[in-house]
């Protein structure tokens, strides 16, 4: 069977972590000050703050964006997000106390709806979180203009968070994510492109909550000050126990060496689908603009006969799936469910298939045929 996901693990991963069982110092030290360097230098951002879980980045995130120093929670309010996610994207939202809104989806990018996004900014918006689905970038730049819009009748400017969970190494009119204002939260989970064992990475816009998102990550206590945490420090404001240790973040310098070689078999592998499959029968393909990269953390199919179409490529030895179940059916979400005649569309024909740098040229060439063998 050709797996639909896999760890991609480097083999210096287990001598790094050898290292750091051995040095005596396993929590956050200063490993983590070492990939979180490397983080920025590859990003080309300096203000980022590693997590334990991209979950606890989006967590985090929404009490970044809505608290400007309260409790989470206090101020009530509506986040707009879509359906169309992992469920940690909207679990996020719940534990600050938040209500979701749900936007429609667009069944040719299978990311948020911008038109419908656009229409449902109230004054009771506290923030958006947008998801690259598959790892294909939301249209950033429309985004913004929405934003100004929205600035110029309702007199404030929402904050966007981007849940890059599928998304480390795609890039936006040429610049990598986490570079266009907003708070873009990635996931080092294990079947990501990239990964820690589980962990994740904040990037901010700015100094300010760059700084405080470091405090809230570890209890509120500033562990950069010249006292490092000690306990006759002042806690200003509560935080929660969100940072990464140094057994994840050597794992991910070892992977870190690997990740462009990585994600340039699965776009290799993605281009292949691309023009082998465009013209099949059965199948419609999602967008690709011009001025964005998506790293195709998996790769999107919308097909006829989905149920018989997945028991035809199970049969022939090739793991396929949705990946994530529209998050409204939940019943935890169940008072928030509205129309989405996108999202309906899209789930009736999503198939995902193995795009990763496990598939090798003998294995897409067999995926393809199957495809076009018909169901």
């Amino acid at each position: 069977m050709i797996p639909l996901l896999r760890v991609e693990m480097s083999e210096s991963a287990s001598s790094a972590v050898a290292r750091v069982l051995a040095s005596g110092t396993i929590g956050q030290g200063p490993v983590v000050d070492e990939f979180e360097q490397a983080l920025r230098d590859r990003i080309g951002n300096p203000f980022v703050a590693t997590v334990n879980s991209g979950t606890s980045g989006l967590h985090l995130a929404l009490r970044l964006a809505t608290n400007p120093g309260g409790e989470p929670g206090e101020g009530k309010g509506e986040v707009l997000t879509t359906p169309l996610t992992m469920v940690a994207t909207n679990w996020a939202i719940l534990a600050n106390g938040l209500r979701p809104r749900w936007v429609d989806v667009d069944p040719a990018t299978l990311n948020v709806d911008l038109d419908d996004l656009a229409r449902k900014i109230t004054p009771a918006t506290r923030a958006i979180m947008v998801v690259h689905f598959a790892g294909y970038p939301v249209d950033l730049a429309r985004l913004s203009e929405i934003l100004d819009e929205a600035e110029a009748v309702h007199g404030f400017r929402p904050v966007v968070i981007e849940d890059c969970a599928h998304a480390w190494g795609s890039t936006y009119r040429g610049s990598p994510l986490g570079n266009h204002g907003n708070i873009a939260v990635f996931s080092f989970q294990a079947v990501k492109h990239f990964t820690t064992g589980d962990g994740g990475l904040m990037v901010l816009p700015g100094p300010e909550l760059s700084e405080r998102a470091r405090r809230l990550r570890w209890f509120g206590i500033d562990r950069e000050s010249p006292g490092r945490g000690l306990v006759r420090d002042d806690i200003p404001e509560w935080g929660y126990k969100f940072h990464m240790n140094d057994i994840n973040a050597s794992i991910g310098l070892a992977n870190l060496v690997e990740t462009d070689e990585v994600i340039r078999r699965y776009r290799e592998n993605a281009a292949f689908f691309d023009r082998e499959l465009a013209f099949a029968d059965g199948v419609r393909l999602t967008e690709r603009a011009p001025d964005r990269q998506s790293s195709f953390w998996v790769y999107p199919l919308l097909v006829s006969g989905k149920d018989t179409f997945v028991k035809h490529m199970t049969e022939a030895g090739v793991m396929v799936s949705q990946v994530h179940e529209r998050n409204d059916r939940h019943t935890a979400l169940r008072p928030y469910v509205s129309l989405l005649p996108g999202v309906e569309e899209v789930v009736k024909h999503l198939v995902c298939i193995p795009v990763g740098r496990w598939v090798s040229d003998e294995d897409r060439q067999h995926i393809v045929d199957t495809i076009k063998a018909g169901w």
